[in-house]
Order: structure tokens, then C-alpha cells, then sequence
């Protein structure tokens, strides 16, 4: 049997580890080794050359495991121009942008996966660089199809490496496999793959030194990297302060062993960092309402404003972390982290990652900056609301809705997914296919509820509130 590009990224599902309403503008107290909600103090980034990061970040080297390319050779499909997306170098302008083809120092060449894979996604049949891809499909095991590959390894050499990848992979498989597709598990995978490893030298264990994390993971939506250009932190709880580079290169915790190789890659980041502060997000593809949208602007500016910040010229953006009590939302994510997951706050902090960063995360979720919010589908840090439109009026939010899988249809009205909502949720449906697309808001972590905000709102305001969200 031939696999896809789709295919073979789901087979490294485990190496995609990049990821994860207002409030009072007051510091409140915060348990030990978190941080305060309110707004987020900035820190200093290294400097970095944009130019240089995007050609580091599309040809790989920072995720040194994975398939053999002669046993990629043997399970993949030949590979649709539209499925390259980018202009890459060597052996990469063969292969599909979420993949890069890498050496090991004793020769041996892997096809392994890069960050695209989890931030890039089409909109309208174009690729955008920092998209969210919310359609992967993780509820599969992939330890599976590596087992399959292992059939055309050859080689001592061979042999080595695709045992090396076999491994993380089995040890993952049961912490990143999700209730529905399109949620990530990278906050789970990140933090198994802690669990995995001696702080100190990087050393992996084939057992956990840590508790692992609980099963199944938590959904994650994959936030657009253009926020990076004004986010102090990293991740929906903020738990990324510092040097937001060191934080990004966490993808190669998969593989890297020895705090020399974390080195080397950690000189990539810098600059890899630079090209997402500099990304744009893409400008809405459809007709704008001018005059209904300067009438949302004033909407939004009265009543959004405060939290999400303010557009165009003079604009501001107050990096404000909302406590869980305030806006409502899933408190679980939040919870986890900061009540439950100090042995893996304690390991980032006392590891290689820790010397210029720190994993310090707030009892609250940040209220992200909206720039080309109308294409970041589904909504929420769960990704439990597949609209805009939804999302301001709470009451129009499906209780289950069928996920569309890697073929969502984009609704320039409500900015967001056309889905069909449900009578019943994963227990009622028909089929195994049909189960695991079901998005279920009743299980843990998913609840669509809070951010009530957009409940005040008369029809009219809210409609002109999407008119301008489509300008940003």
C-alpha cells in the first residue's frame, strides 16, 4: 500500500511539537511557579534574519529522526506539484513542504518532518505559511505505519536510525492520540517527551523518569504564527516567557539527545523567530461592506478593544491573560498546567531549555491579537466553536458538530466553517469514521462554552462587528 504526504506526516505525528473576553487589568496572586493574570510583561529576543529563518525553517535540520528515505521511497506516493507548495533546496524540492530530507552525521539520509506540518494550511487552494493546520487527523496510531516502513530498511545504518524514530514514536502513540480529528497534542507530546529525558544531558530514556501526562490529551487548536509580532508569551496560557526562540525549537526534543546537538539547533531559532515575527496575516478574499464595517469597528472598539486591542493606525494590543473564571472558557488546559504539571514546569526551568527561558503558565487564557482572526477556524483554544459568528452569540454554538476533515468549506458570513451540527454526540454515532470526526463538546476539554462576551450584541452590531473583523 502507497501513502500520501498526508500519510506520512501522520506517521511522525509525534515530532509536531510547536505549539498549545477581558479582565481586570490587576495583578491577582498565582500558585508557585505560574504566573499572575493580567497583562504580560515583553522580554528581550535575539536578534535574527528573517531571510535566513524562512530557508532554515522549509529545509529542515532541527528534527533529526525519521523514515530512511529509501523506505520513504518504497510507501510513498509520487508527489503532486500543489502537495510541494514551496520553493525548497536539493532533495527537499522533491519532497511535500511539511517534509525535509535530512543526514545523520553517519551518512544516512531520513525524510523527517518539519514545523509546517502543524503551521501551514490552504485557504481557498493557497498555501499560507502560518496558518494553523486544524486538519490533520491524530487519531490514528502511528506507530503502526513506522512498524510497516521498518519492512524496507536495509543496512546497519538504516537499521539504527529508523529504530531510533520507531522508538519515540511508541513511546508517544498513547499520549498523542486524540478523541477527534483536527485537535494537536502537542502540549502532551511536549511534555511525554520531558518525561523521556534527564534535564541535564538530554539523555532519552526508554522509561519515563517523570510521571507521564494524562491520556487522552487535552484538544489544542494551532494558534497563526503572525501573532508572534505582538505576543510577549507563548502558548494560549502564556507559559513561554523568555527567549521565545528556545521555546520554538522544543519540536526537536523528539529526537535530540545531547545538549551539543540542542546547541547547534538552538543557532537556527533566532532566526527562524525573526521570519514569524515578520509574517503578515493574508488579506480577506472576498467583498468588505466598507460602511457596515466602520460601523463594527466602533462595536468593536467599545467593547473588545480593551482585551483584544485596537487596529490600523495607532494600534495597540495589551498582551491581558484573562482568568479562567472570567471569560468562561475550558479551565482544563489552564488547570493542567498550572496544577497539575509542575514536575514538568520544574524540568524546563532546571534543563537547557530553562537557561534563557522560562515555563511559567497563568491560571488563564490570553486574549489573542485578531489580525486574519476570519481565517483561523475553529474558534477557542480548544477549537470547540467553528465560527466567528458563533462564537459572539453563544446561544447559535453546535452542542456536536461533524468535523470536516482535511476538506473545510470556509463561510465568508459567519467566518468559519459551513459544518452540520448534531443531534447526538460520539456515543450515537453510526460508525467508527463518523465517531472520530464528531466534535463533542460534553467530553473533557472540550467544552465550547464562555466568552459570552458577543451575547450583548444586537443582530445589527454583530453583523457589522464580523463586517470589520474581515478587514483585520
Amino acid at each position: 500500500m502507497k501513502y500520501s504526504g498526508k500519510h506520512i506526516v501522520t506517521l511522525a505525528a509525534a515530532a509536531f511539537l510547536l505549539l498549545a473576553g477581558c479582565a481586570e487589568e490587576t495583578q491577582t496572586v498565582a500558585p508557585v511557579s505560574s504566573s499572575p493574570v493580567g497583562p504580560v510583561p515583553a522580554a528581550a529576543q535575539r536578534d535574527g534574519d528573517p531571510a535566513t529563518g524562512l530557508a532554515a525553517l522549509v529545509n529542515g535540520g532541527y528534527d533529526t529522526c525519521g523514515m530512511p528515505y529509501r523506505a520513504y521511497r518504497r510507501i510513498a506516493e509520487p508527489v503532486k506539484a500543489a502537495d510541494l507548495g514551496i520553493e525548497r533546496e536539493g532533495r527537499n524540492a522533491e519532497l511535500p513542504y511539511m517534509l525535509s530530507s535530512y543526514t545523520t552525521p553517519s551518512g544516512v539520509e531520513l525524510v523527517t518532518t518539519n514545523c509546517l506540518g502543524c503551521h501551514a494550511a490552504r485557504f481557498e487552494g493557497k498555501l499560507i505559511i502560518g496558518l494553523g493546520n486544524e486538519t490533520l487527523d491524530f487519531t490514528v496510531n502511528p506507530a503502526l505505519n513506522a512498524e510497516r516502513a521498518g519492512a524496507y530498511v536495509r543496512g546497519a545504518g538504516e537499521t539504527a536510525a529508523w529504530l531510533k524514530w520507531a522508538d519515540r514514536l511508541n513511546a508517544l502513540a498513547p499520549y498523542i492520540m486524540t478523541e477527534t480529528v483536527g485537535v494537536n497534542p502537542a502540549p502532551s507530546a511536549t511534555v511525554l517527551l520531558m518525561a523521556h529525558r534527564d534535564p541535564v544531558t538530554m539523555a532519552w530514556s526508554p522509561d519515563p523518569l517523570l510521571e507521564p501526562p494524562p491520556r487522552p490529551p487535552l484538544p489544542v487548536s494551532v494558534p497563526p504564527w503572525w501573532r508572534m509580532q505582538k505576543k510577549h508569551a507563548m502558548f494560549y496560557h502564556t507559559a513561554g516567557r523568555g527567549d521565545h526562540a528556545r521555546m520554538m525549537m522544543m519540536k526537536s526534543l523528539v529526537c535530540t539527545d545531547t545538549v551539543e546537538e540542542a546547541r547547534r539547533i538552538d543557532r537556527m531559532f533566532p532566526d527562524i523567530r525573526a521570519y514569524l515575527a515578520a509574517l503578515e496575516p493574508p488579506r480577506f478574499p472576498f467583498p468588505i461592506d466598507e460602511e457596515v464595517a466602520k460601523k463594527g469597528r466602533q462595536v468593536f472598539e467599545n467593547h473588545c478593544a480593551r482585551c483584544h486591542g485596537t487596529y490600523g493606525e495607532n494600534e495597540s494590543y495589551p498582551n491581558l491573560v484573562v482568568s479562567v473564571e472570567e471569560v468562561g472558557t475550558d479551565p482544563l488546559y489552564a488547570d493542567q498546567a498550572v496544577k497539575d504539571a509542575g514536575r514538568f514546569v520544574r524540568w524546563f526551568n532546571t534543563s537547557f531549555y530553562g537557561e534563557v527561558s522560562q515555563a511559567a503558565p497563568a491560571l488563564g487564557y490570553i486574549a489573542p491579537p485578531l489580525d486574519g482572526v476570519w481565517a483561523t477556524a475553529p474558534y477557542l483554544h480548544n477549537g470547540s466553536v467553528p465560527t466567528i459568528a458563533s462564537l459572539l452569540e453563544s446561544a447559535s454554538r453546535p452542542k456536536h458538530w461533524l468535523h470536516p476533515g482535511d476538506k473545510p468549506l470556509f463561510d465568508p458570513t459567519t467566518l468559519g466553517w459551513r459544518v452540520e451540527a448534531l443531534a447526538y454526540g460520539k456515543q450515537g454515532a453510526r460508525d467508527e469514521q463518523e465517531r472520530k470526526h464528531i466534535y463533542d463538546t460534553s467530553l473533557p476539554g472540550h467544552d465550547n462554552g464562555g466568552h459570552l462576551f458577543g451575547d450583548v450584541f444586537s443582530d445589527a452590531e454583530r453583523t457589522a462587528v464580523l463586517e470589520y473583523l474581515k478587514t483585520l
